[in-house]
C-alpha cells in the first residue's frame, strides 16, 4: 500500500446504471484518490474518500491562469478475474512532461500507479463486463493557491476519479465521419499542444461545434503555420495506410505524443508493416485518393482505442475512405489491442499491468 494512506469508504453506495445505456463519461465511482501539494513540502496526505464536490477558494489560480493538467487511461477486468491496466507508467511519465511545461511539480510515477491501484481496489465493483465496455480513468492536477499574481502555484491538487465507460464514439467500432479544420487554429510548436491540459481542449471546442452543426463527429487539426499538414483529431491521433505503408503525423512538438500511438506503431511493426512518422499534407490524402492508393485511415487514443475514419471534409471537398466501411487492418488492430486489454490475447511487449483480483463479493 502507498506510505501513509488513508482510506475512507462511503458509507453509502450509488447505484449503477445499466451496462447498456452507460455512454462515456456520464456516471462516477463512489470513491476517488486527493493528494495535496505545497512549496516547500511536498506532495502529502495521499488518501482515498467518497466521491464528492471540491471546495476551492474563488482565487484559486487554476480558475485564472489555467495550470491544470490530465490525464486517461483504463481498466479491464479479465474473464479470469484479473483487473487490469495498460500502460499505466506511461500515462504518469507523460503527465510529468505535461506538469513541466506548466510550471507543475512532478509526480512520483510508481506512488501515483500505486495510488490508483489502491482506489481500484477499492472500487473494482465498478469495472464493467459486457464487451467494450471499461472503467475510464481520469487523474489530473490543478492549482489551489488563492493568489492572483501571474506566476506559478505554490499549492496543487493531485486527483483520480473513474467513470464506467461504453463506446468514445456513437458510431462505436464503425467508422466515423471528420472535418478537417482551415481557419481555428489550436496549437503550434513550441506552444502547448504536445502537454494534455485544459487549455487545448478548450481552444477546439468552437471548430468541433461548427463540425457538428455540418454533421461531423470529430475535427482533424491542421498545423498552424501553414494550415497544410495534418496533426491530430481533438481525441485521437491519426494514421493512413497509403501504398501498403502505414503513415502518421511526426510528434513535432504540436501534437499529443499518444500512448495508443505508440503502441500501434509497436504492434504494425511487430507485424511486419512499413511505418513512417513523417510530416503528412492535407492534400497529399486527396491524391493518393485519386490514384487509388488511399487504402484505410484510423484514429487511435485511450477513449476510442481504434477508430476507423470513413469519410473526411476540407474545404468543402468530401474525401470517402474504403467506401465508408471499416478496414481490415482497423479491425484487426482493435481486436488484437483490446484482445491484449481484456487479457485475451497475448501480451508480447509486457503492457499490462495487474491492478486487482475481482473480488466478486464486492459486488453484491
Amino acid at each position: 500500500m502507498l506510505e501513509g494512506l488513508q482510506i475512507e469508504r462511503a458509507t453509502t453506495k450509488k447505484v449503477k446504471p445499466e451496462e447498456s445505456k452507460l455512454g462515456f463519461g456520464n456516471y462516477y465511482t463512489d470513491h476517488m484518490f486527493i493528494m495535496n501539494y505545497e512549496e516547500g513540502k511536498g506532495w502529502f496526505n495521499p488518501r482515498v474518500i467518497p466521491y464528492q464536490p471540491i471546495v476551492l477558494d474563488p482565487a484559486a489560480k487554476v480558475f485564472h491562469y489555467g495550470q491544470t493538467i490530465f490525464e486517461g487511461l483504463k481498466a479491464y477486468r479479465t474473464k479470469d478475474g484479473r483487473v487490469l491496466l495498460f500502460r499505466p507508467e506511461k500515462n504518469f511519465l507523460r503527465m510529468n512532461r505535461s506538469n513541466e511545461r506548466l510550471s507543475v511539480p512532478e509526480l512520483d510515477p510508481n506512488k501515483a500507479v500505486e495510488a490508483l491501484k489502491q482506489l481500484i481496489q477499492v472500487d473494482q465493483d465498478w469495472i464493467p463486463s459486457e464487451e467494450g465496455n471499461s472503467l475510464y480513468i481520469r487523474p489530473y492536477v490543478i492549482a489551489t493557491q488563492a493568489q492572483l499574481g501571474v506566476a506559478p502555484s505554490t499549492e496543487y491538487m493531485f486527483i483520480i476519479i473513474m467513470s464506467p465507460v461504453g463506446a468514445y464514439y456513437p458510431e462505436g467500432v464503425n467508422p466515423v465521419k471528420i472535418y478537417v479544420e482551415s481557419d481555428y487554429v489550436r496549437s503550434v510548436k513550441g506552444g502547448v499542444g504536445e502537454a494534455k491540459t485544459a487549455g487545448n481542449y478548450a481552444a477546439g471546442l468552437k471548430a468541433q461545434e461548427l463540425a457538428k452543426d455540418k454533421g461531423y463527429t470529430q475535427v482533424l487539426w491542421l498545423d498552424g503555420v501553414h494550415r497544410k499538414y495534418i496533426e491530430e483529431v481533438g481525441s485521437m491521433n491519426v494514421f493512413f495506410k497509403i501504398g501498403g505503408v502505414i503513415h502518421t503525423p511526426a510528434l513535432s512538438g504540436s501534437i499529443l505524443d499518444g500512448i495508443t500511438r505508440n503502441s500501434i506503431i509497436h504492434l504494425l511493426r511487430h507485424w511486419g508493416y512499413e511505418v513512417e512518422e513523417r510530416a503528412i499534407e492535407i492534400g497529399e490524402l486527396y491524391e493518393a485518393s485519386k490514384q487509388g492508393k488511399l487504402e484505410e485511415a484510423f484514429g487511435t487514443g485511450t477513449a476510442a482505442v481504434i477508430s476507423p475514419i470513413g469519410e473526411l471534409n476540407w474545404q468543402d471537398e468530401v474525401l470517402v475512405i474504403n467506401n465508408g466501411k471499416t478496414g481490415e487492418l482497423s479491425q484487426k488492430l482493435y481486436d488484437t489491442l483490446t484482445g491484449i486489454q481484456k487479457g485475451e490475447l497475448e501480451d508480447p511487449f509486457g503492457w499490462m499491468v495487474q491492478a486487482a483480483v475481482f473480488d466478486s463479493q464486492l459486488a453484491k
